[in-house]
């Protein structure tokens, strides 16, 4: 068969692979990624001071991210690979990014993105997470959650129902039905929220986003603070996972190109707020089981249906911003502390779990959380800073 055949062949045979099943569990993937870490992104957003228009190009960037890479490398690798944004990267600028000017901000996401095109380009992912313990990283991502899970509960004092029934619906979804439980909590909040007269939908239309190119520079305290943290926690805190979860699937995709070209995308998206683009590993998870399809060769199919579905909201990014700015600040507040719980929990886990590595990665977590910033340059890197220290300490005691 001419080679110029291949590319009609394969698109038949995504025709013919595709099913019901496979298309619902690309809904569900997408849906999971937005209702968990949507409203995380336009913190970030508003912490760097974007206007609306700008948290709407945030959102379409993240979104024809996502949805262009999850269909090329599903499509090229036959294999359900999802990419998403990082979630944790986006708790980490929620907290980093008050004070920090756009374009500074903008230069640390060329600057993380270029590390991770780097590491995928050259091989290095693998030798350098290594040497990093696991412990430290996961501390520091622990310290940037806390605030998340603090404002959870500190908005029970402020409106005591809507985040309590929250609450309940998220302990009856992770008892019950697992997989769905943030959507559960999503549509509780909703519908608290509107009993309250506390939504307002009614400047919602659909509208498509447009995207706002914001021109870099550099500063070293943005570099330093913002960038080099984000990059640490995008490589172990959603790479690292993302590839574990493809694997533990049977799946042994080339881990060098997926992370090279993720960083790539993130690098041509970043001016317009494309600030890291990952592997997905908890959206991820739903198309890579049997749930998916029963045969593992067709479930690259789920890949490209959550691409498509990913394209599309990036498109409406403008919408789901308006849509956000709907909701009341507890429902936010909200979710996102449900969301990132056992991110959290994980995280605290790992850090604290291995004895050779607790001191230094408690220090770790002190640090972070406790939102110094010397310099300038946020608690994140001095935590990270902080906790090698006491570690090198140690091995010299």
């Amino acid at each position: 068969m001419p080679a110029s055949d291949l590319p009609l062949r394969r698109r038949f045979a995504c025709l013919r692979d595709g099913s019901l099943s496979t298309l619902t569990a690309g809904f569900i993937a997408v849906l999971i990624g937005y209702s968990s870490s949507a409203v995380i992104i336009f913190q970030a957003a508003e912490a760097a001071g974007a206007s609306q228009a700008q948290i709407g190009s945030w959102l379409w960037a993240l979104g024809i991210g996502a949805g262009l890479t999850s269909i090329g490398f599903s499509l090229r690798y036959r294999m359900p690979l999802l990419t998403a944004w990082s979630t944790p990267g986006a708790a980490l600028l929620a907290t980093s990014l008050p004070g920090v000017p756009m374009s500074d901000a903008i230069g640390a996401f060329l600057f993380s993105s270029a590390l991770i095109t780097l590491c995928g380009v050259t091989g290095l992912f693998e030798r350098l997470m290594h040497r990093l313990p696991r412990a430290l990283a996961s501390a520091m991502l622990a310290g940037v959650l806390l605030r998340f899970g603090l404002d959870l509960f500190s908005t029970l004092e402020h409106r005591l129902v809507l985040p309590l029934s929250m609450c309940l619906a998220y302990l009856v979804g992770k008892r019950w039905w697992p997989r769905y439980a943030i959507p559960l909590v999503l549509a509780t909040g909703c519908l608290v929220a509107q009993a309250q007269g506390l939504l307002h939908l009614e400047e919602v239309t659909p509208r498509l986003a447009q995207p706002v190119f914001t021109a870099p520079t550099f500063s070293a305290s943005a570099l330093i603070g913002v960038g080099l943290p984000l990059f640490v926690v995008t490589m172990a805190s959603q790479n690292l996972p993302g590839i574990a979860v493809i694997r533990a699937a049977g799946f042994s995709p080339p881990v060098s190109p997926l992370i090279g070209g993720t960083g790539l995308a993130s690098l041509a998206l970043a001016p317009f707020g494309g600030f890291a683009l990952t592997l997905a590993a908890i959206s991820a998870a739903v198309c890579l089981g049997a749930e998916s399809h029963a045969e593992p060769g067709r479930r690259y199919t789920a890949g490209i249906a959550a691409g498509a579905f990913y394209l599309l909201l990036g498109l409406f990014g403008a919408t789901v911003t308006a849509l956000f700015a709907a909701f009341p600040a507890e429902l936010v507040m909200a979710i996102a502390g449900l969301a990132l719980l056992p991110t959290l929990g994980a995280g605290l886990a790992e850090a604290l779990g291995a004895d050779g590595h607790r001191d230094a990665a408690l220090v770790t977590f002190l640090v972070t959380a406790s939102g110094i910033s010397p310099g300038g340059i946020g608690a994140a890197f001095w935590g990270l800073v902080a906790g090698l220290g006491v570690m090198l300490a140690g091995h010299r005691s």
